[in-house]
């Protein structure tokens, strides 16, 4: 028989477990996974330079360990997979200017790499290990995804471009959103606050091909090269080195999202939090925490939220229940004192540019 506390558990499991969510945010040990294909003949000279960045890597605070390995199948394949302390120090070491003069010396030798991310969740062994499992912190039970990968890219345009920028923007053929049998584009929002763009993107399936599918789409490519002339950071798309770096720096994770069952469609929206010089984690931290209270209350405006955090730019997505303006979950200046602490002037609402989703989306 069934006891009232069985059921009350029963009940509270059944509940969490309609909720879509996704957090950097849990504390748990978090192990990165990057697959490499190497040049032909280049082997000795990505060796050399995995010594040189891994001495560097070591001092990198919430740094744990990381392993090279060899394919003993294919000698251009190597995977690299290292431990950190937990999401937050990772994500503001590859994501900062750092990283990106660390990892120069590795493009000519690399010719593909794939970056996968990955909270523990739980661990076996015996000895030794079980000892080191007993004090890492893991993930405490699975979350429950929707299927749909989420990411935005950012960018800053120069000032008084703003408006020929979003006219650019705002008019362009969507490209075919089938990229192949497993991966589709879901929905494109485009958002601009004063000289800076958000492309906020909704992929179902393997988010690099997708990427890798637009920019070859020709009707994308005329855009790029129309806004080439207003970009505050140069680039030229026909060198890879250009382009790479330019959408390594653009690129504005999703570090946060939660979202309920079977919600109805509401009012898209983005706000933009500017956060103090270093405080921008902390700022999407605590964005997280109250978009997990609120997924909570049936009575909140919010239907979904996704938190877009690099450096300083924080950026939230959010759908809000029909008939609800967005302004109404913009944060009263002064009245929220944690939040005020993290904040360099107001959140405001962007302007939304385009908002477009794939017919069977």
């Amino acid at each position: 028989m069934t006891t009232t506390s069985e059921k009350k558990s029963q009940q509270r499991t059944r509940q969490v477990s309609k909720r879509v969510s996704q957090s950097v945010f849990d504390g748990s040990h978090l192990r990165v996974v990057l697959l490499v294909d190497v040049h032909d003949g280049a082997q000795q000279q990505f060796l050399e330079a995995y010594e040189q960045l891994c001495s560097q890597v070591a001092a990198v605070p919430g740094h744990v360990s990381d392993q090279l390995c060899q394919s003993i199948e294919n000698p251009s394949q190597w995977l690299i997979t290292s431990e950190w302390e937990s999401a937050p120090p990772f994500l503001a070491w590859v994501n900062s200017e750092e990283h990106v003069r660390m990892v120069e010396p590795l493009h000519s030798c690399v010719r593909d790499t794939r970056s996968l991310r990955f909270h523990i969740v739980r661990e076996t062994g015996g000895g030794a290990a079980t000892a080191t499992a007993a004090r890492r912190r893991l993930q405490a039970s699975p979350r429950i995804g929707d299927g749909v990968i989420r990411h935005a890219l950012t960018f800053t345009v120069k000032p008084g471009s703003e408006r020929k920028v979003a006219e650019i923007l705002g008019n362009y053929a969507s490209p075919e959103p089938r990229v192949d049998e497993a991966t589709r584009l879901m929905r494109t929002s485009l958002f601009m606050h004063g000289n800076r763009v958000v492309r906020a993107i909704e992929v179902r399936g393997d988010l690099l091909a997708a990427l890798r599918h637009v920019a070859r789409q020709p009707e994308v490519r005329a855009v790029e090269e129309a806004i080439n002339p207003y970009l505050e950071q140069e680039r030229d798309l026909d060198d890879q080195e250009s382009a790479r770096v330019f959408f390594t720096r653009a690129a504005l994770p999703a570090v946060h999202h939660v979202s309920a069952e079977e919600l109805p469609e509401g009012e898209r929206a983005a706000l933009y939090y500017p956060a103090r010089q270093g405080l921008g984690m902390q700022l999407a931290e605590l964005l997280a925490r109250q978009d997990e209270a609120a997924a909570d209350d049936p009575g909140s405006p919010v239907l979904r939220s996704t938190i877009f955090q690099r450096d300083d730019v924080v950026v939230r997505l959010i759908d809000v229940r029909p008939g609800l303006g967005a302004d109404a979950v913009l944060p009263k200046p002064g009245a929220q004192a944690p939040l005020d602490a993290l904040l360099d002037g107001d959140a405001v609402r962007m302007e939304l540019i385009t908002d477009r989703r794939s017919p069977d989306a």
